[in-house]
């Protein structure tokens, strides 16, 4: 009889094992369940995010506003379907001096060709604002050092 119940000992110590091996493993695969749930939420928040950024960039148009009282003209985002036609004459006339310098270019390389007093203290401020903007729609990249490029 030794052998039977040191047998049903060994049994038992490893039905033990395996039960907490079990209540583990249940556990560990219900975060995964819960993580991949997570995820599908993410790439379902993504992807109708993404839509409509796709949507509000295709329908992104210069569309005139009041402010102020006076009518002016937004700057679209660049984008597909998008060309530097759609942008106000001014600022079609800061990209296309940009593009002709060939590289970075400073706000007074800018105002120079538009007649604009560069050594004038606060002359240059509309203009760094203009570039700035066209910064943000992606027109340009704005370089660390100030100074602006035509955006790939």
């Amino acid at each position: 009889m030794t052998e039977i119940s040191e047998v049903a000992e060994r049994v038992a110590a490893r039905r033990a094992e395996l039960d907490e091996e079990e209540k583990l493993l249940v556990e560990r695969l219900e975060d995964v369940r819960a993580e991949r749930e997570d995820l599908a939420a993410a790439i379902r928040v993504w992807e109708r995010m993404h839509a409509q950024l796709e949507t509000e960039k295709a329908t992104a148009q210069a569309v005139p506003a009041q402010v102020a009282g006076r009518g002016v003209l937004l700057v679209p985002h660049r984008g597909t379907g998008i060309d530097e036609e759609a942008l106000p004459p001014d600022y079609q006339r800061i990209m296309k001096i940009v593009r002709e310098a060939g590289g970075p270019v400073r706000v007074k390389d800018v105002g120079r060709p538009l007649g604009l007093e560069v050594e004038v203290k606060g002359r240059l401020e509309p203009l760094r604002g203009k570039l700035t903007k066209l910064s943000g729609r992606g027109w340009l990249r704005k370089l660390p050092d100030g100074r602006f490029q035509l955006t790939p």
